[in-house]
């Protein structure tokens, strides 16, 4: 399979992410959003849902099938460009999920449903 086809599907795929990024920006920008929603908002991108781990695991785990990848294609395999992938799907898990855990909790402690 020739690599354009490839390239083709993922910046479909990336344009439809795109547009469901928009919405959830559209979401948060609401006149009528209020705290205990824009919680759950934050707590959609980070909990056990479809898939596990919420939309930031998933970010971090494309990332690092892209790092382990990367580590296979490396001409001299000493990390130039899959550590610093490895590092941010660390941050984005470890860090941004945390973050985004403590901006929720912060907006509605409960952590009830809107």
């Amino acid at each position: 399979m020739t690599t354009r086809p490839r390239i083709d599907r993922v910046r479909a795929s990336v344009g439809i992410a795109q547009l469901a990024l928009q919405q959830i920006e559209d979401d948060l920008t609401a006149d009528d959003l209020n705290t205990a929603e824009l919680a759950a908002i934050l707590r959609e991108l980070i909990e056990d849902t479809d898939p596990p781990g919420g939309f930031m695991a998933s970010v971090a785990q494309l990332l690092t099938v892209a790092a382990r990848r990367a580590e296979q294609l490396e001409p001299d395999r000493e990390g130039d460009a899959s550590c610093p992938l490895h590092e941010v799907a660390a941050l984005i898990t470890d860090n941004a999920g945390q973050r985004l855990i403590w901006a929720a909790n912060s907006l509605h402690p409960q952590g009830d449903s809107a």
